[in-house]
């Protein structure tokens, strides 16, 4: 018995990691382009979008190929989801909105969406599976907007009007990182912020939603939800004040789903962040003009990982790579220290 006990610990000592296991590492920077829009295929195929028409492809999971879109290079490209190295879609923030999709590998850039309302306003994307996708968008007449595709990208159609998710007076979304909206098995979530900031929640992919008031600091155009992520068991927020990024107030909250109670951290993110992701089981980082921060027990407390500050944080679908990005087009890939 004892032997099996010495075993049992070793192992368990080989399993705890700390924040200072983990190493922050350049991978590319320079670029005039704030980059938003980031999604991690797998451990070499990652896609990334951002201010100015640009977007960069890695197939090796380090090395990026840059291109600025003709015609679009003063659009801001703030979301992106990408399915393989040859196929993904963009979608711009502000009016007129653009929705583009190449199929291979970047070459060609197909259109397949436009809106010239003076106040549409996409802010992000998500997808059930490679066929059905959503995308909300700052409400028009009060009513928030949103665009569904069955089709992997191709068509979208506007369905705001069966979706009836009516804001409030100065809600809406944040277009910070892609990641205030959120598919997971058949539900979607999405999340507002500004005078109010709320969680929408769809069981039937996209087709009813329900209203769920977030405890995030909010009542001003710069506060509330800027990012979530959810596991199986429980749901984590954040955001802050993006004016005022130093402030950790009501910035970070989480909840088990048995009981729908949001809870505050022992000890929360610091400051404002703009996006959150699920790295590993029971890890979490959190991101933002204020640092970046983890989250080694299932989001119960958090520590500095590194001073650095990104706009978004995303790990692969299919595998570990971890990928940070924000200002200046620079990118950072997150690993275990040798």
């Amino acid at each position: 018995m004892r032997f099996w006990l010495i075993i049992f610990l070793f192992i368990f000592s080989n399993l705890v990691v700390n924040a200072q296991d983990y190493k922050v590492s350049l991978l590319d920077s320079g670029k005039n382009t704030s980059i938003r829009g980031l999604s991690v295929v797998d451990n070499q195929v990652a896609w990334l979008s951002g201010s100015g028409g640009w977007v960069a492809k890695t197939e090796n999971g380090k090395d990026f190929t840059w291109q600025q879109l003709k015609g679009y290079e003063k659009i801001d490209f703030r979301d992106i989801e990408a399915f393989s190295k040859d196929e993904a879609i963009i979608v711009s923030a502000g009016s007129p909105a653009y929705i583009l999709k190449t199929i291979d590998g970047g070459a060609n850039w197909n259109k397949v969406y436009e809106n010239t309302d003076t106040a549409i306003f996409l802010d992000g994307m998500d997808f059930w599976n490679n066929k059905k996708g959503i995308i909300f968008g700052d409400p028009i007449n009060m009513q928030m907007q949103i665009l569904q595709t069955k089709d992997g990208g191709n068509t979208w159609v506007n369905t705001s009007a069966k979706a009836n998710i009516n804001l409030a007076k100065g809600e809406g979304g944040f277009a910070a990182s892609g990641t205030s909206i959120r598919t997971f098995k058949n539900l979607a979530y999405i999340a507002t912020g500004g005078l109010q900031s709320n969680l929408y929640v769809s069981k039937n992919k996209g087709q009813d939603w329900i209203k769920r008031e977030l405890p995030m600091i909010q009542g001003q155009a710069s506060q509330g939800c800027f990012s979530f992520a959810v596991n199986q068991k429980r749901i984590f927020i954040t955001g802050g004040d993006y004016v005022k990024d130093q402030w950790s107030e009501k910035n970070y909250f989480y909840l088990d789903f048995y009981n729908w109670q949001w809870k505050q951290a022992d000890t929360a993110p610091f400051g404002y962040k703009s996006s959150i992701e699920i790295v590993a089981p029971n890890q979490l980082i959190a991101t933002g003009t204020s640092g970046t921060d983890i989250s080694l027990d299932n989001g119960l407390s958090w520590q500095l990982l590194t001073k650095k500050g990104f706009n978004v944080c995303k790990k692969a679908k299919k595998g570990n790579l971890i990928l940070m990005a924000g200002g200046r087009g620079k990118v950072y890939l997150v690993s275990l220290a040798d």
